[in-house]
């Protein structure tokens, strides 16, 4: 084998990537969280107090949860141990928690780091609750996952959540700082391109360094990229987004309600990005006819159709140009007039029918195919609408044992206005023709 790397002219021990090299020692060098790690931070806090109890890291990737694991570690005196949900079973966490006894037993402490440990299932979740009370181990879970739904209330209730944020603009810049600081040169970059990759990096502060060191691979001697040659150059890095999990569910509640708040311009960036980071058009145009259903209504009852034309477009355009039609849908929806009178009042009624069991309609608008049904008054009395005066008969169709009720309440925008002002013309002429007028 060293023939083999000799001949190559590489070394067996493999460069350490720009990533690990600039991995901070202390707490007060992590970029980007000062909430948990600044002065007043809560892990700072937690340090002073002389105990840190076990602890779940929630935050996306590259925001240096692992780090801060490992420096608690050494701030506390406590053995590092790291795991990998994806790699571990039960025996692996056996073996983990039989060897922190042994230290236990030694004097000497366990702060079990257990990365993505959203992937691990209930069984092996709870097989942390008995270590974790006696003190055999100090857990720290990371999990890229939304807690409250990924590990069970029994593990939650024995750890502290820490949230890890995004790294801003400013916190990847200081990052690239550093790391022309350790290489010993600038980026070969122009402002311009310098923020573009911090945007490229898309929060994750591993990937501003991995970026940053393919640029430094890639460029010629007194080359400087521009933004322009950037995009070249660097692979465009795919955005954060898994459809199955918290992104997918941030963006279109954020679409939803851009939607519903009348953003049409807000609407248009969240539906883009949604498309740029790969969701399925025809999920995005099944949610629009809901957007119409439920926040538009009989406000503009146009939205609905438009909202099933831009989806029969889709169909039949495909990808890229049937995107178009559900971008004009959307800015119909966002600018269309609001209402979710029929929503609520669909609401009121099934509650209603829930629980008001099965009275008989009464007898006035039910048939009467047989003479029996004839004789016991099926339909006697009934008034055809159309042959009365406005084709309106006034007359009550309600269950006897539930009485009238009034569940449809249009509001004065839009179409429904329309609505509204034609609702209160048939209630005077239903007031009037029972005599209570």
């Amino acid at each position: 084998m060293s023939n083999l790397f000799s001949h190559a002219g590489l070394e067996q021990s493999a460069p350490r990537p720009l990533a690990d090299r600039l991995r901070p020692t202390r707490l007060a060098d992590v970029v980007g969280q000062e909430h948990l790690t600044g002065p007043d931070g809560a892990l700072t806090r937690l340090l002073r107090s002389g105990s840190i109890g076990s602890l779940i890291f929630w935050g996306p990737p590259g925001t240096g949860k692992t780090t801060v694991a490992r420096l608690l570690a050494g701030e506390t005196n406590l053995v590092f141990v790291q795991m990998s949900a994806i790699f571990s079973g039960v025996a692996d966490l056996k073996k983990a928690f039989e060897a922190a006894r042994a230290r236990r037993e030694n004097g000497q402490g366990t702060l079990l780091f257990v990365d993505e440990i959203h992937r691990f299932n209930r069984a092996q979740l709870d097989a942390f609750l008995p270590v974790m009370e006696d003190g055999t181990i100090t857990l720290v879970g990371a999990t890229t996952e939304n807690p409250s739904f990924a590990l069970n209330a029994a593990l939650l209730s024995r750890a502290r959540v820490m949230t890890f944020h995004s790294l801003d603009e400013a916190a990847i810049l200081a990052l690239l700082a550093r790391a022309e600081k350790e290489e010993g040169r600038p980026l070969p970059l122009d402002e311009e391109a310098r923020l573009s990759l911090a945007r490229m990096a898309d929060g994750d502060g591993r990937a501003a360094l991995t970026l940053a060191e393919e640029i430094w691979r890639t460029a010629g001697d007194g080359e400087v990229f521009s933004a322009a040659q950037l995009q070249e150059v660097v692979q465009r890095r795919a955005p954060i987004y898994d459809k199955a999990q918290d992104g997918h569910y941030n963006l279109i509640s954020a679409l939803h309600k851009t939607v519903r708040g009348s953003d049409p311009d807000a609407a248009l960036y969240y539906f883009a990005r949604m498309l740029d980071a790969g969701e399925d058009p025809l999920y995005l145009a099944r949610r629009m006819v809901r957007m119409a259903v439920e926040d538009i209504g009989l406000a503009d009852p146009q939205a609905l159709l438009v909202a099933n034309a831009a989806k029969d477009a889709y169909d039949f355009l495909g990808s890229p140009e049937g995107e178009l039609a559900l971008a004009q849908a959307i800015i119909y929806l966002a600018t269309a007039p609001k209402s979710n009178a029929a929503y609520t009042a669909y609401k009121k009624a099934r509650k209603v029918a829930k629980e008001s069991g099965s009275p008989m309609p009464p007898k006035v608008i039910l048939n009467a195919p047989t003479k029996f049904m004839q004789s016991e008054g099926y339909g006697a009395g009934y008034a055809y609408d159309h042959d009365e005066p406005d084709a309106f008969s006034g007359q009550d169709y309600w269950p006897e044992a539930i009485g009238r009720k009034t569940f449809y309440e249009p509001v004065e925008r839009g179409f429904e206005r329309e609505i509204r002002k034609r609702l209160s013309w048939w209630e005077k002429l239903r007031a009037e023709r029972r005599g209570e007028g």
